[in-house]
């Protein structure tokens, strides 16, 4: 890209500028990324393509975070002490896409269902912007490409061990994530809190086996299981603050007998999810001694394990109302659109937890192409028309950050 950008041009409209030249470029990383995808904790061709590509335009960066992360510094030509980090995560899913398309994954039973293709695409190209337009700003923009999103402890908390937000520490953190109900074109932002915290719960219901005819001679695991998920449902809306959104599921129940045959246990596996941490914690403790009294009581025991996963995401509200109004200013206030809560997790609640944060949603939502599944699906997909506004807006942000 060698195209001279006229001084008179506002920011935003060089900006556009650049990332309708980089759209063919970005557009054929997101392709590459997403034809090769890697599991969490295993991106290491995807960590090799990033670093190649940063070390091409002569960008600086730092590996060894979280073993495949990277962390690239942009510094702005004027005077300026202010740090401002961008993120993107880079780990795929699990899951056998079945998009015919030509940059369908070429590993079967993995596949980029969540975006993060798009996310480290964009911020390669919020890279490449903010490097051609740092003789416009001071400071120091932070580039944080974050692996293993998808599975705990999440790479944000150990990026966060390894030193991911010092030297230099920054002021603000932002992150992007696509959004197949929002229609490209347009960007979701909530002020406050956003999405949940997320635990995963695990429980074996002990009891005694035997014929189905003779129930009096057991101790029926599959009944006491019935009642514990009956009675946790209500543990929930008789303790938690009506005002506190929660959420307890599961999602798995196996009792591994047969017509007439009752099973020696039962295994279970769900999730609970709330947006505060003292009734995190209470929650906990009064679902873990509701299982083990209420199994006892019915003649059979209950071992249940807890796993804390990532907190609660809060968005600043001083930023994302910049952040805010930066999209308006960029995309015109129709493109702007106000998100409510989201019960779903992200492990960018550690950056919200640790400083001034701000994650907004990208909108990759095509109904005339049939762009419409969710993520997390084997046909999920993104209009690529939505990469400029990923990148363009993430470096927007970033600039507007550093020059306010």
């Amino acid at each position: 890209m060698n195209s001279v950008i006229p001084t008179t041009m506002t920011m935003i409209e060089r900006i556009r500028q650049h990332s309708n030249e980089l759209l063919e470029t970005i557009r054929g990383f997101r392709r590459h990324l997403h034809m090769h995808p890697e599991l969490s904790y295993e991106e290491f061709e995807t960590s090799k393509f990033i670093q190649n590509q940063l070390q091409t335009w002569g960008i600086p960066f730092e590996t060894g975070f979280a073993n495949t992360g990277i962390v690239a510094l942009i510094k702005g030509d004027l005077p300026g002490d202010r740090v401002v980090a961008l993120r993107g995560d880079m780990d795929a899913l699990p899951i056998l896409e079945a998009n015919d398309v030509p940059y369908k994954s070429t590993k079967p039973g993995v596949m980029h269902a969540c975006g993060h293709d798009v996310h480290t695409s964009c911020l390669l190209g919020a890279a490449r912007i903010l490097q051609l337009e740092k003789g416009s700003f001071g400071g120091t923009i932070k580039l944080v490409f974050q692996p293993a999103e998808e599975r705990l402890p999440g790479g944000a908390s150990l990026m966060i061990k390894d030193g991911v937000l010092e030297n230099p520490k920054p002021q603000f953190m932002i992150g992007q994530h696509v959004m197949p109900l929002i229609p490209a074109g347009k960007i979701g932002v909530r002020s406050g809190k956003y999405m949940a915290s997320a635990d995963e719960i695990d429980v074996v219901v002990k009891g005694k086996g035997g014929h189905g005819a003779m129930p009096n001679l057991n101790v029926d695991p599959v009944l006491i299981s019935a009642h514990l998920i009956v009675a946790a449902q209500q543990l929930v809306s008789r303790f938690a603050n009506p005002s506190i959104p929660s959420v307890l599921s599961f999602g798995r129940v196996e009792a591994n007998g047969v017509y007439n045959v009752i099973p020696n246990e039962v295994r279970m596996q769900g999730t609970f999810r709330t947006m505060n941490e003292d009734w995190r914690a209470e929650a906990h403790a009064k679902l873990t001694r509701l299982f083990e009294m209420m199994a006892e009581s019915m003649g059979g025991s209950c071992e249940i394990s807890i796993k804390r996963g990532y907190p609660f995401l809060v968005n600043d509200e001083a930023l994302t109302a910049r952040v805010r109004q930066n999209a308006v200013d960029y995309l015109g206030e129709e493109n702007v659109v106000d998100l409510d809560i989201w019960m779903a997790a992200e492990d960018f609640a550690y950056f919200s937890q640790a400083m001034p944060s701000c994650f907004y949603r990208l909108g990759t939502r095509n109904e005339e192409r049939g762009i419409t599944s969710s993520v997390h699906t084997p046909t999920f997909d993104v209009d690529e028309s939505s990469l400029p506004i990923g990148m363009g807006l993430m470096a927007y942000h970033a600039i507007s950050e550093l020059i306010r």
